[in-house]
């Protein structure tokens, strides 16, 4: 017995070891990034930069900003809405490209056209068919969000085993059948990181729609406020703002990558 706890604990200590190191280099690399913006700022080299530390201050104080919260709930409700209605359109459509060969070659050519098109050209044309604001940003989030969920599913659906699929056909179950039980388990871990790429599109795009359009709340409508403004105030706020749109992001791609992985431990073994 107390060779196998010595035991368990000898291979515990490197892995502890290796995440201590892991997270002592990210401290170090983040605060020699804030050193370096606290002298770069100091010293007036670049004129628009203010100090870390007064940024930073002001990033905590938007914190309790009951203006800048209903902003960023204006953002965050635009991406909760779109994220999900990308997936329930995506993930079937891919699976449909990814099964059946003859779809997907006569839809490759409308899928290439529509693919490379920026999200943000098409914010005019959102306005125009969706009213009000919120429509038209979640359309254009939906948009943006599907492409990087629906090549995923697709490629995941292309990596099936086809000797999965043969030996569920072999016990006399039907296309539905393999599908749900084989391929979409299969392309489970794909669909995941496409959800994981499609995460940051969606706040990319939000802010970017309240930037342009402007609008009644937004993180985008909020920089748009404070970039008017007059001195070093202006800025900081603006890159306060930028702060917690980044630490959003970070947040919602670490909370994926977390869940990722505790689901799909045979994919990273």
């Amino acid at each position: 017995m107390m060779s196998t706890i010595t035991a368990t604990r000898r291979e515990r200590t490197p892995l502890a070891r290796a995440k201590l190191i892991k997270v002592t280099r990210h401290a170090v690399g983040v605060a020699g990034f804030l050193l370096a913006w606290q002298l770069l700022g100091m010293s007036g080299l670049v004129r628009w930069l203010p100090p870390a530390t007064d940024t930073l201050i002001r990033a905590v104080g938007l914190a309790v900003d009951p203006i800048f919260l209903d902003d960023l709930r204006g953002t965050l409700v635009a991406a909760v809405i779109g994220l999900p209605l990308a997936v329930v359109i995506a993930v079937p459509i891919g699976l449909l490209l990814g099964t059946v060969p003859a779809v997907e070659e006569s839809t490759r050519v409308f899928v290439e056209f529509l693919r490379p098109i920026p999200s943000v050209a098409l914010i005019p044309l959102g306005l125009f068919f969706f009213q009000p604001e919120i429509n038209a940003k979640v359309a254009l989030i939906v948009f943006a969000s599907s492409w990087p969920i629906l090549i995923n599913t697709l490629y995941g659906v292309r990596d099936v085993d086809p000797l999965g699929k043969e030996t569920l056909r072999s016990f006399g179950f039907g296309k539905g059948a393999i599908i749900w039980r084989v391929s979409l388990p299969s392309a489970a871990p794909f669909i995941a990181t496409g959800v994981r790429l499609a995460a940051s599109i969606t706040l990319i795009l939000a802010v970017s729609f309240e930037y342009i359009v402007g609008g009644s709340s937004g993180i985008g409508s909020f920089l748009i406020e404070a970039s008017t403004g007059i001195g070093a105030d202006a800025m900081i706020d603006v890159i306060a703002a930028l702060i917690w749109a980044g630490v959003i992001g970070l947040v919602v791609n670490t909370l994926l990558l977390r869940a990722e992985r505790r689901l799909f431990k045979w994919r990273t073994a």
